[in-house]
This record gives structure tokens, C-alpha cells and sequence, in this order.
């Protein structure tokens, strides 16, 4: 009887366990930590932003439209955070003196960015155009909520893969007028017909693919 309890061969399968043994803790400690990380899916995620900036008074009260600030929205895969610059155009004549202010005339006196804190942030294994959802009457809305009555911008929606394919295999519900695109008030479900919406979805080519390499590229 062989003295071996394993065939020789196996001895060429040591050193990928002892590679395995010693990643796989990191692995778990990894998915644990950015899986149950409220920057990861938590709806409510409120992180405290270097600049007490308020969408409620900016979108809500002034009105501003959200491409004044997020200006690449209609034509790239990322809303663009504003540089100050953008802030300071009106800034420099509307209350410069204000205390709220120092970290946005420091960062346009220093040419350094302001370090905003990403709120709305998918994991970077999918991929999401924001072109492609708004120029088809995918309202900011769906995804943002009520941004326009947040005095601190707070995650809306789970923004995980099951919620996106619950939209690509219903997108009616979730239709508007590209023109309400950024009303944020606008109630495509009380406004339209779901008939109406439905004609939106013809008229604009909208059928969601379900495939992953749509987002896992």
C-alpha cells in the first residue's frame, strides 16, 4: 500500500492554495467592507460636503436648471461635478463675503478643486451613460429624487443592478418629454396617459437592453 495519502501531482496544486488561503480573508474583508458601505448602496447616504452647498435654495427656491452646474449631462456618460469657476460666476457679486464660501474662494485663489464627495456613486464595475438615459425622457428625477428640496444631497435610490433592470423591463412608467427632463415637479404619471407614455417610448427607439455587457464592459 502507497505511504502517500496524495499523488504526487497534487504537490503542484500548493502553491496556488497557499496564494488562495492567504487572499480570500482580504477578499471577504474587502466585499465586507464596500458591500455594507453606505457609500455603496444605502439609500439616505448623507455625507457632510466640504461646501455647505444647498440644491434647495439653488434648484428649489432660484430655479436654477440642473445643466447650469451639471453641463455635460446631455452629451457624456458623466454629469460634471461644476468647477468653482462655475460657482463663482455668480459668486463674485452675489454674498463674496460669506463664511459658507471660504472653501470656494480658496480652491479659485489656489487653482485647486474643490474635494466634493461623490453621493450618487455606482460601483465601478457597471457602467451607466447618463446621455443616453436623459436624451430619451429619463428625468433626473427617477434617479435623484427630489434633489430640488434637498438642503443636503441624500442617495434617493439603491442604485444597484436589479432596481436598473426593474426600469429596462418596464421603462413606460418612467418616461417624460425630453423638454421636463430637469422639472424636477413634473409627474410624468399624472401628467400623461399611459398611452401617451408609451407613444414616448416609440418615438424615442426606447428598448432597455438586458444584456450584461450593457453595463459590465
Amino acid at each position: 500500500m502507497s505511504r502517500f495519502l496524495f499523488p504526487r501531482w497534487s504537490n503542484a496544486l500548493l502553491p496556488a492554495l497557499v496564494v488562495v488561503g492567504a487572499l480570500l480573508p482580504l477578499y471577504v474583508v474587502m466585499f465586507v467592507a464596500y458591500g455594507f458601505s453606505p457609500k455603496t448602496l444605502e439609500v439616505g447616504y448623507q455625507p457632510t460636503q466640504p461646501v455647505p452647498f444647498s440644491h434647495a435654495l439653488h434648484a428649489g427656491e432660484l430655479g436654477m436648471d440642473c445643466r447650469y452646474c451639471h453641463n455635460t449631462v446631455e452629451s457624456a456618460a458623466h454629469a460634471a461635478v461644476p468647477p468653482t469657476q462655475t460657482c463663482m460666476n455668480c459668486h463674485t457679486a452675489i454674498r463674496p463675503e460669506s463664511r459658507k464660501l471660504a472653501p470656494i474662494k480658496q480652491s479659485y485663489e489656489s487653482g485647486l478643486p474643490v474635494e466634493w464627495i461623490w453621493v450618487n456613486r455606482i460601483a465601478d464595475y457597471a457602467y451607466f451613460n447618463h446621455a443616453a438615459h436623459v436624451n430619451r425622457g429619463v428625468g433626473c428625477v427617477e434617479c435623484h429624487g427630489r434633489i430640488d428640496q434637498m438642503e443636503v444631497v441624500t442617495r434617493h435610490e439603491m442604485l444597484s443592478m436589479g432596481w436598473c433592470l426593474e426600469c429596462h423591463r418596464n421603462p413606460v412608467d418612467n418616461l417624460r418629454p425630453v423638454s421636463e427632463i430637469t422639472n424636477l415637479a413634473y409627474d410624468q404619471r399624472t401628467e400623461l396617459t399611459y398611452e401617451e407614455r408609451v407613444a414616448l417610448k416609440d418615438l424615442y427607439h426606447i428598448n432597455p437592453s438586458e444584456n450584461c455587457s450593457t453595463c459590465h464592459r
